[in-house]
Order: structure tokens, then sequence, then C-alpha cells
């Protein structure tokens, strides 16, 4: 499988639905991002703590392809990284395609885990108004499509910034599909 790039790291201490951008972060092993409120052993997620706070955090990094972007900016919304809430924004991989349990090498050390996809909430509406509907769709078969990146965790630590190469490294078959969560 051919790999891409990271164009934008972005992580922020505080809840909000945005992340400013970053020079680089640094990725801790069974954690997620250093210094992110994401970060941690168990869920971060508020809707996932309310649920169950002792459930263990599939969604330590959040992965978005900068593709989705020039999608959105089609149908008229201007959206840039950071934005939509992830911590690694990626170019010339397809994330969405990739299966459940593949490992991405990013940079020299860094290796991220793929647990699954963002399940796209409607505070992305609040953010832009009909953005919701750009990055939550129906295939042919009536099947909710996710657009809105992937999750996973951290396996290996280690610095990412914009320009690094991104790897992945396919599990053994048979692949499992992504789904939410």
């Amino acid at each position: 499988m051919s790999g891409g790039i990271v164009t934008t790291v972005s992580s922020n201490g505080t809840y909000s639905f945005t992340k400013p951008n970053r020079d680089g972060i640094t990725l801790l092993a069974g954690l997620g991002v250093e210094g992110d409120v994401h970060a941690g052993v168990t869920v971060k997620h508020r809707s996932r703590v309310a649920q169950d706070p002792t459930q263990p955090n599939l969604r330590q990094v959040h992965l978005i392809h900068a593709e989705l972007f020039d999608d959105v900016a089609g149908a008229g919304f201007e959206v840039a990284p950071g934005d939509l809430g992830e911590n690694v924004t990626t170019r010339g991989i397809d994330l969405l395609a990739l299966p459940t349990g593949t490992l991405l090498h990013l940079g020299e050390e860094a290796v991220v885990e793929v647990t699954g996809l963002r399940n796209p909430c409607a505070q992305i509406d609040g953010f832009q108004h009909g953005l919701l509907k750009q990055v939550l769709g129906r295939d042919e078969n009536g099947e909710i499509v996710r657009k809105a990146g992937i999750m996973g965790v951290v396996r290996s630590g280690g610095e990412v910034r914009p320009g690094d190469r991104i790897r992945a490294e396919l599990p053994a078959e048979p692949h499992r599909p992504l789904e939410r969560v």
C-alpha cells in the first residue's frame, strides 16, 4: 500500500471543537498526543465518558485526509487543518480505505494503530451549518458513509511534524473494514 505525507499537526490541551496547528506533536505510546485533552488510557471524549468512563481510549489520535477539505470546498465550505479537531492531517493516503489494525508509521519513530472511523456529530454543523451532511452520507445500498477521518491508538511514540512521510503496514488477512469508534 502506498504512503502519504503529514501536512499539518494539531493539538489542544482544553476542550474545544477546533485544534490549533503546531510545529510538531509528540505521540506517547498507549496515551495519545502529549498535552492533548483526548490523551489517555481511558476514553476522554465527553459523550463516551458519560456512557462509561472506564472504556479503553480507542480515539487517542484523530487523522483526517486533506482531500476531504478539497471535496467540501467544492460544496462551498471552507475547512482548514485542525478545524474539525484532528491531530494529524494527511495527503496522499486513502485513510478511509484502510482496514482495522493497520499500522501507520508517521515520521521516524511514531506508530499509530488504526482502530476505526470517526463518527461525525452535530458539533460539525455548529462549526459550519450544513457541513455535517458533507462528511456523513449514504452509499448506494443506503449504508452510512463516514468521511470525517479515522481514529487510532499510539503503539510507538515519537515526534510527528508536517512533511513527515506516512507508511501504512496492513494487518494479516482477512482484513476487517473500519467501523465507527
